[in-house]
């Protein structure tokens, strides 16, 4: 498995990172073991970059992957996240992000975070992330608790503003903007990101679901236009041969600009799945086809978090994204 350097951390991670959402069965019931098999077919296969948060199953996915990394802590990097407990609940005060280190510390069985993330950055004030989050998770790198701090999110260029304001942190990560029919990670935040030495990490690369041979989830909140552009996709695939999901993993994940995708596995199959999906080779011609017919879907993403914190896209002729009606992770 290669591993790519996370920013000035001098960490060095695994470019396929391992999704613990799914331990906290967020998308389907699962075992504890299942899941602990997973976790241990993940380390083995190279894998060691682990990302989890307080709100994948309410504290469950960090009670399980803590349970699964007991006597292989040294093998991993762990990465956590504070200040979003419920999917509806946010508090970005420097009080909460302490206490939220403690407990996640406690469920996750160690004594240091390596990678202590602000969660969705978007649903705070800017002055309260910038003046008094960051700091405070900051006061926790000082103390030990944390190796590195980092934010997370959305909304490009929402992040970028913060970036640009404070480059204190160390890595930021942005969901779904690093796919066949998403660039944004690239032309938003990747020359800033390198010019401060932040770590950029992506996670999602299928769209939630969206770019696979099967119909997304009924509350998947792309426009009509591309959930139609995307079947076409996938036909294209088929007649290469292949699918659409091993084409679309394959390719987010060898983004240069990126240190690690981060991708939900909760079976040691799903595990063994995804690592066969990078050693595969995609055919040019079909990736040139691919990428020429999703021109016209491309950075169609809806927007989240508080409507001031929704930067449009500077130019009037690109899609201007619209606020989803519900929040799925």
């Amino acid at each position: 498995m290669e591993r790519r350097t996370l920013g000035n951390t001098g960490l060095e991670i695994s470019k396929l990172g391992y999704g613990a959402a799914s331990l906290g069965n967020i998308y389907r019931d699962i075992d504890e073991s299942e899941g602990t098999r997973s976790v241990h077919a993940a380390i083995d296969a190279g894998i060691n970059y682990f990302d989890v948060a307080p709100l994948y199953g309410f504290t469950l996915a960090e009670k399980r992957l803590g349970e699964a990394l007991e006597g292989r802590r040294d093998d991993v990097i762990i990465a956590t996240k504070c200040c979003r407990d419920k999917f509806d609940v946010f508090d970005f005060s420097a009080e909460r992000v302490a206490a939220s280190m403690d407990e996640s510390l406690s469920r996750l069985k160690t004594d240091y975070i390596d990678v202590f993330q602000i969660h969705d950055v978007e649903f705070g004030t800017f002055e309260q992330v910038v003046n008094g989050t960051i700091p405070a998770a900051m006061k926790l790198k000082e103390s030990g608790k944390a190796r590195f701090v980092g934010i997370t999110g959305l909304p490009v260029r929402y992040l970028r503003k913060v970036t640009e304001a404070t480059g204190q942190f160390d890595t930021l990560l942005s969901w779904g903007h690093c796919t066949l029919i998403e660039d944004e990670m690239e032309t938003e935040l990747a020359e800033l990101c390198r010019e401060k030495g932040i770590g950029l990490m992506t996670c999602s690369p299928l769209l939630q679901g969206l770019l696979t041979d099967n119909p997304p989830p009924k509350w998947h909140r792309s426009p009509d236009a591309v959930k139609a552009g995307v079947k076409e996709l996938a036909a294209i695939c088929k007649e290469y041969d292949t699918d659409l999901a091993t084409v679309a993993l394959k390719y987010a994940v060898d983004n240069p600009h990126v240190a690690t995708n981060v991708v939900g596995m909760s079976t040691a199959s799903r595990v063994a799945r995804n690592v066969k999906a990078l050693e595969t080779t995609t055919n040019a011609e079909l990736l040139e086809r691919l990428l020429e017919i999703a021109k016209p879907i491309r950075n169609m993403m809806w927007f989240e978090g508080n409507p001031d914190n929704n930067i449009p896209p500077s130019d009037p002729n690109q899609y201007v994204p619209q606020s989803p009606a519900q929040t799925h992770e």
